[in-house]
């Protein structure tokens, strides 16, 4: 009884459960909610219809179909090696890496089948051009600058895909062991130039600086001199003026008190010795002591 209830009850109601039944399948299928990090692409009847963006989108059922789901997060490519030849045809091998996101899917999904080898191939070509323009120590010295003009040629080249490359890095760049031992060696001459002109400008300094110093022993000697003969000048002028005024007495007795002072001096040598004194030197000491009593 109460199945044939339950089955007249569904049999009635059938068609509702229909009507339900496909409401929520259209509203699964008209209703898209896209994640922050995702952006779908729409078709119709095959054909691109348009691009969803994040949060809750509406397309019509079963005609628009989100056939392709792209993430816009930042990419990295696997870190790559290739080798290139500089301007001065030295060998090296330069290792690459590159970040891109994808800003524009429709053209990323119908204008490219693999995103990350096209890439990756069309840095190879652009760092083999880039190395081949440049000398091995522009390489080495100008790294910063090698990298913008890989990025910026990159960002032209995979401008039509709806790629943008946010960044490129030369991690390393390597070269063979005949090269290095060649850099070694002009490493080790420059090193050993850079201390012989060390060496140079030491002994250079030296020399100026040694006369410098005669220069200014010669000044103070000049200067000492100068000094002397202008005292040597004034006692002349003394002298001079005291004769002028007290006769030649005056004279008579400065030569006397020499005398008397050289005398002495002799006289306190140090030790047994014997003193010749000439017999007008006695007269002189005569002289000298009558004038110094006469001059009390």
């Amino acid at each position: 009884m109460n199945e044939d209830l339950i089955l007249d009850i569904l049999s009635g109601n059938l068609l509702y459960l229909l009507g339900a039944i496909l409401l929520i399948i259209v509203i699964l299928k008209g209703v898209k909610i896209v994640p922050q990090s995702e952006k779908y692409v729409v078709e119709r009847f095959g054909r691109l219809h348009s691009v969803l963006g994040p949060g809750i989108n509406f397309i019509v059922p079963f005609l628009d179909v989100a056939r392709h789901k792209i993430s816009i997060l930042e990419r990295q490519l696997p870190n790559a090696t290739q080798d290139a030849i500089t301007k001065d045809n030295v060998l090296v091998q330069i290792d690459t890496s590159v970040f891109y996101r994808i800003l524009e899917p429709e053209k990323t999904v119908y204008r490219i089948r693999d995103v990350d080898g096209a890439i990756a191939t069309t840095v190879a070509g652009i760092v083999r051009a880039e190395i081949g323009k440049m000398d091995l120590d522009e390489v080495q010295s100008n790294r910063a600058q090698l990298i913008t003009r890989i990025q910026e040629a990159v960002e032209t080249a995979v401008d039509d895909w709806g790629i943008e490359v946010t960044r490129a890095e030369i991690l390393d760049v390597n070269l063979d062991q005949a090269t290095r031992d060649a850099m070694l060696q002009q490493l080790n001459a420059e090193r050993a130039r850079r201390a012989e002109v060390t060496k140079a400008e030491g002994q250079k300094r030296a020399v100026e600086l040694q006369a410098d110093a005669e220069l200014y022993a010669a000044e103070q000697t000049a200067k000492a001199r100068r000094i002397q003969a202008e005292a040597e000048a004034y006692a002349t002028e003394v002298v001079a003026k005291a004769i002028a005024e007290n006769g030649l007495e005056a004279a008579q007795y400065q030569v006397a008190l020499k005398q008397v002072e050289s005398l002495t001096a002799l006289g306190k040598g140090e030790g047994k010795q014997t003193i010749v004194v000439p017999a007008h030197a006695l007269e002189a000491f005569g002289n000298a002591f009558n004038l110094l009593k006469g001059a009390k």
